[in-house]
């Protein structure tokens, strides 16, 4: 076998391992979040947990839009008003 064959399976095979490391991560983090849910669900404060939860998530959600949708005022247009101010108030 020649070098540049070992390193072409050495780079299979290490891209194999990852793989199946992020795959055994995946199923952890997945049975971890149902064996939360399970525990969530026995609470005898489910409904207020469930409405404080919503409640948070529609937060966070307004927060993220006011972040990401809002356009903010061009910096010429500042400018002017803060001219326009100035001017107004006697200033030069």
């Amino acid at each position: 076998m020649t070098r540049e064959a070992e390193r072409c399976h050495g780079l299979e095979g290490r891209a194999v391992l990852l793989a199946a490391g992020l795959a055994d991560l995946a199923v952890s983090t997945v049975g971890s979040a149902v064996g939360t849910v399970r525990g969530l669900l026995r609470r005898s404060d489910a409904v207020e947990l469930a409405a404080e939860a919503e409640h948070d998530l529609v937060a966070r959600g307004r927060l993220a839009l006011d972040r990401y949708a809002a356009v903010p005022p061009a910096h010429l247009e500042i400018l002017a008003r803060h001219a326009q101010a100035r001017k107004a108030a006697g200033g030069v």
